[in-house]
């Protein structure tokens, strides 16, 4: 179980291919023909067949992540996802599990700040069964105080070892922490460690009542799979869940101007190797105007999406003062979002050389724009990375279920390639000149103990 959806920028490269897919699949006409539907309770249903192996992936969204968590509960949505693999009056702790791994299958689970997703990978023929497994602990867990106890423990130690051990991390969180001043996604997913130690069962159970239920809930079923055999067992499983009172809108506290430039500064004696990590609050897919966040995908691949990028090829190919050096927009978010560049040095460069370097590179898109030629191989990167997502019918359940569950629908997947391509430079050029100031930033610098004073 993880905390983290890490695959956001992989999967989200990868949409161009869904409007190609009928034409890659060969073997059957109806391959990559989406299909979306409601149950009567209110549960979306979206079905991506693929024919080419005998597999199915199975995955239920929430929507309900961290950023949804009431004051002083950071951590419950993380928690609560853990709790989602006890018993039920129906099936003993551990025994989806059992059934997964029985027939060679995988399952696991994750939570972000906007959702927490359970999923299973098995055989066609086990999908009704993993079906009945997810309807069930939708309504039907059974929790105690030794349980809450038990997992609670769990969450802690998990905090101890991949937050409160890692110094990198324990800076994410600070740089976190400052750029977003009144957001929620301030707070860490795994929650603030005060905050996990005082969760309990009665706040694990209102947590459950109110946000696990038919109608705040996207199934997603893409695989070796017919829409209607799809329909039919998730009526017989899900449809048979009463619906939920209906939620209020995920209106959350919106974040004031930007108006600053702040740093954080973390110095430990296990960095052998100074990094920096600069972010800019930016306008994500379901808040931007039209074509803004198309515009930032691009400048993200064009200025440090991988080795064709202009950081990469400047600071690691070309003067050789570079360890790594590149840019990450993660779109995917209910709310604003952040656009992120990195760096760090190579042998006896500096760290202030790096981030000199990669302010000049942003600067320069900002006043000159980008080629035609960048561009266009911007662009192509984006339509070619499809391939390898569709490749995997995991990530293109990914693509679906994050994007409905941060406020999209299937027709934006649908469309988003053609909304790439239609991109200009002078957007890119306009979007790098809006949101990328160098004054308004948050820098957090991840320093040795010997360059304490630099």
């Amino acid at each position: 179980m993880t905390f983290q959806a890490e695959w956001l920028r992989e999967t989200l490269l990868g949409l161009a291919l869904v409007m190609a897919a009928p034409a890659l699949a060969d073997n059957n006409p109806d391959d990559g023909v989406v299909t979306d539907f409601l149950l009567d309770n209110g549960m979306e249903v979206v079905v991506v067949p693929d024919h080419r192996a005998p597999i199915v992936t199975h995955m239920v969204w929430y929507k309900i992540g961290s950023a949804d968590e009431p004051p002083g509960k950071s951590g419950i949505a993380h928690f609560f996802e853990h709790l989602m693999f006890k018993a039920t009056s129906t099936h003993a702790a551990g025994e989806l599990d059992r059934a997964v791994a029985a027939i060679g299958g995988s399952d696991n689970a994750f939570t972000s700040y906007d959702y927490t997703a359970f999923h299973e990978t098995v055989v066609p023929q086990a999908l009704g069964e993993m079906m009945g497994f997810e309807a069930d602990r939708m309504r039907n867990l059974i929790l105690n105080d030794d349980v809450i106890k038990t997992e609670r423990d769990v969450i802690l130690e998990e905090r101890r070892s991949r937050i409160d051990s890692n110094p990198q991390a324990v800076l994410d969180e600070e740089i976190d922490a400052t750029l977003w001043q009144n957001q929620p996604y301030r707070i860490p997913v795994i929650g603030w460690m005060q905050e996990m130690e005082k969760l309990n069962r009665t706040d694990a159970m209102a947590f459950y009542n109110k946000y696990y239920t038919p109608n705040n809930a996207v199934l997603v079923v893409a695989g070796d799979v017919e829409p209607e055999t799809v329909k039919a067992l998730a009526e017989k499983t899900f449809g048979k869940i009463a619906r939920g009172p209906d939620l209020p809108p995920r209106i959350r506290p919106v974040e004031p101007e930007q108006n600053t430039r702040r740093t954080v500064t973390l110095t430990d004696g296990r960095v052998s190797v100074p990094s920096f990590t600069t972010q800019w609050v930016v306008p994500s897919y379901h808040t931007a105007k039209p074509g803004e966040a198309e515009a930032l995908d691009v400048l993200s691949e064009i200025l440090g999406g991988g080795n064709r990028s202009r950081l990469y090829q400047e600071l690691v190919v070309r003067q050789g003062i570079a360890a790594e050096a590149g840019a990450f927009f993660q779109g995917t978010m209910l709310d604003d979002t952040n656009f992120t560049v990195y760096g760090a040095p190579r042998g006896d460069a500096k760290l202030a050389d790096i981030e000199a370097a990669v302010d000049a590179e942003i600067a320069r898109i900002a006043k000159d724009g980008v080629t035609s030629d960048e561009l266009e191989k911007s662009k192509d990167r984006f339509v070619r990375s499809m391939i390898f997502a569709r490749d995997k019918q995991e990530d293109m359940a990914n693509i679906y279920g994050s994007t409905l569950a941060t406020g999209g629908n299937v027709q934006d997947v649908q469309q988003w390639p053609d909304r790439i391509r239609k991109i200009t430079a002078d957007q890119v050029k306009e979007v790098a000149a809006r949101y990328l100031n160098l004054d308004h930033a948050t820098t957090g610098y991840l320093l040795p103990e010997t360059q304490a004073g630099n």
